[in-house]
């Protein structure tokens, strides 16, 4: 099972449950906003209808993982390397940077057992500068200079729980990205693009019947 959100813009906000198995979106919502509590209300929509969740693929909002904490949780892949090439950038000047960025390279050919083992010996290599800071000359606050470096980093030590869980449960199939759930919004973007002339009710219309098949 995948849940996700997807904004196509600013007027519509659809939270989706995908089955990657039976390849179909089992349940949609359109929100205003995304709040913990519309997942629990997805997830109490499908158990009531009879389905089992048998894992969850998420793509990294902490406070979600709480409503699926009796289950087997996957962090997507592209999603964590999104978020590690948003603060490294596709090229990396620093060389702590080129090195974190390698090791992310690896994640979805290892395991939880190679993968820690080199982030640590990164993170020993690298623990002084990470702490370096920088003093504000305006203020005379202090903030560490390699911010951005150090909340990648951040970002995989935090998830890395959840990184490999898919190697965990072999029995289960647990795909490790929302690629089933992303591929089916981005048919989904293209087509009611298409549609820019019609009026909001209309889009909207057109977006149900599309996740509904």
């Amino acid at each position: 099972m995948i849940g996700d959100v997807t904004f196509f813009n600013r007027w519509f906000g659809f939270i989706v449950f995908r089955s990657p198995a039976l390849k179909k979106n089992l349940y949609f919502k359109q929100i205003p906003y995304e709040t913990i509590s519309e997942y629990s209300l997805g997830r109490y929509a499908l158990e009531k209808q009879g389905f089992t969740i048998s894992a969850i693929v998420l793509d990294g909002r902490p406070g979600v993982r709480k409503v699926f904490s009796d289950i087997p949780i996957q962090m997507c892949h592209f999603h964590q390397k999104q978020i590690v090439r948003r603060y490294l950038t596709n090229k990396p000047k620093l060389e702590a940077g080129v090195e974190l960025k390698e090791i992310v390279s690896y994640l979805c050919t290892g395991n939880k057992e190679d993968f820690t083992q080199r982030l640590d010996k990164w993170y020993e290599k690298w623990e002084s500068f990470l702490k370096e800071r920088t003093i504000d000359k305006a203020t005379g606050h202090w903030f560490y200079t390699h911010g951005r470096l150090r909340s990648a980093y951040r970002s995989l030590r935090t998830n890395l729980s959840y990184l490999f869980t898919y190697l965990e449960y072999p029995e289960l199939n647990i795909p490790n990205t929302t690629n089933s759930l992303d591929g089916s919004f981005k048919n989904l973007k293209e087509l009611v693009g298409i549609h820019r002339g019609f009026n909001s009710t209309l889009k909207k219309k057109i977006i149900e019947e599309i996740l509904s098949n």
